[in-house]
């Protein structure tokens, strides 16, 4: 299953060239990962911090009014990280693929700790085949 997040697109996003920059694209996942992981029924509220993000862009993202749609799924699962994997979309056309190491992270001992058992349950839900698709459609030109 995928979590879906529609991300409002803001006038200040847009650079001098008149599409979205390509450093917005962080902020944009933050908020994805943030609408998944901070809910009032399932969270991670123990802490975690980001190890690691990797973007491939596809395309370039036009400023417009309509929100962009985010897909985001769980890749993989280790005993003290967790990948997060995401599709910037709109249908069929991507701008955007990108994935983010997570490790849970206890801030009071100030050092990583491992998933727990709900968390993993949690996460479990989340996981997608769709990544692997992707990889095969990665043969995509990519827009400047």
């Amino acid at each position: 299953m995928r979590h879906i997040y529609r991300c409002p697109l803001r006038w200040a996003d847009m650079d001098a060239y008149g599409h979205v920059n390509n450093v917005v694209f962080l902020r944009y996942l933050e908020e994805a990962r943030v609408d998944f992981l901070f809910r009032p029924d399932k969270d991670f509220q123990q802490g975690s911090v980001v190890a690691r993000h990797e973007i491939d862009y596809k395309r370039q993202l036009v400023h417009r009014h309509e929100p962009v749609t985010i897909e985001l799924w769980v890749s993989e699962i280790k005993a003290a990280s967790f990948t997060l994997a995401y599709e910037v979309k709109d249908g069929d056309l991507v701008y955007a693929r990108a994935s983010t190491v997570i490790v849970p992270f206890d801030f009071a001992a100030q050092r990583p700790r491992r998933i727990t058992a709900e968390e993993r349950d949690f996460l479990h839900e989340y996981t997608d085949d769709a990544d692997e698709g992707a990889a095969e459609a990665d043969g995509e030109a990519v827009a400047a």
